[in-house]
């Protein structure tokens, strides 16, 4: 048995790397939500990019010896161009709107990766996605509750973040058929920094050397969490490790009013669980179809 099978038979390893992914996740959230307090949003963006940039170093010896197809350079260049417009409106949103609101409206982000393979992947989409999709969507109005309260920009900034990040990530899907993980990651982090380098420009005001050590430390918390999040996804099956997520929504919500004396939501918690709800659904069904070693020719694809 290979070792990536052995750790896929350790859930409890999974649900702790998953656990250290979001509380990674929200402190470097908390983070960007005080620093945008001082410096504009699009600045702290470019200059958490910069800094993380650091932590690609590795990988560059990869890209300078690949030999890409000028098909595959599009796509690069596609993903850091959606990818910029993500990051700008996330931050933006971060700076208007709750840190559990942003991350109870990021958990649409498979949601849209679902819709997206559907329609320019080809895969399959069945009744039992579409209900899945529809409660997604269900919990996104319990947020919102547009007309019983007012909506801002933030959270439209938000929307159009989990739709950036959708189409980021399929991007990110067909690009792995011809780089490595790695690759793929330093190329978006080079990408992003290069659009963001406009936006930063045009309100750019002089950082603080306190401002830069704690985007520093975002960058750090963000390269942090997603390594956890990639060990918990190699220790155990998502469909363990998706559920766990969901506490990340428990822990915004405690850190905004703690340090940011943001009230709390009941609304928006239950909104995110009806969202979380839908995406484990989904996981946990294929999780279910991949271990189907002969399928049924006769029964209904979901």
């Amino acid at each position: 048995m290979s070792s990536v099978q052995t750790s896929q038979h350790r859930p409890g390893h999974g649900i702790a790397w998953m656990l250290a992914a979001g509380l990674f996740f929200v402190m470097m959230n908390a983070l960007v939500k005080y620093v945008g307090q001082e410096l504009p949003s699009s600045q702290a963006a470019f200059l958490r990019y910069v800094f993380g940039l650091i932590f690609v170093l590795p990988a560059l010896g990869q890209l300078a010896k690949a030999r890409f197809s000028a098909h595959v350079w599009q796509l690069f260049l596609a993903r850091g161009v959606v990818h910029t417009g993500a990051v700008l409106c996330w931050f933006y949103a971060m700076t208007q709107i709750t840190v559990a609101e942003v991350v109870a409206m990021n958990y649409l982000t498979p949601i849209y990766v679902m819709l997206g393979a559907a329609v320019f992947l080809g895969e399959s989409f069945s009744t039992r996605r579409m209900l899945a999709v529809a409660a997604a969507f269900l919990g996104v109005l319990i947020i919102l509750r547009p007309g019983l309260r007012e909506l801002g920009a933030g959270h439209i900034s938000m929307v159009f973040t989990a739709i950036f990040l959708g189409i980021s990530y399929l991007i990110a899907k067909r690009l792995a058929q011809d780089a490595s993980a790695g690759v793929v990651v330093a190329m978006m982090s080079i990408t992003a920094t290069i659009g963001l380098v406009p936006a930063a420009i045009m309100v750019w005001v002089p950082p603080s050397l306190v401002q830069m050590a704690w985007l520093a430390v975002v960058a750090f918390f963000a390269t942090a969490g997603h390594y956890s999040m990639s060990r918990a996804f190699a220790e155990a099956p998502v469909s363990v490790t998706q559920p766990v997520t969901f506490l990340q929504i428990i822990w915004a919500a405690a850190t905004g009013a703690i340090f940011f004396a943001e009230p709390v939501d009941f609304w928006v918690v239950v909104g995110a669980g009806v969202i979380m709800a839908a995406v484990t659904y989904i996981t946990w069904r294929e999780t279910i179809l991949k271990r189907r070693v002969t399928p049924n020719p006769n029964e209904p694809k979901t």
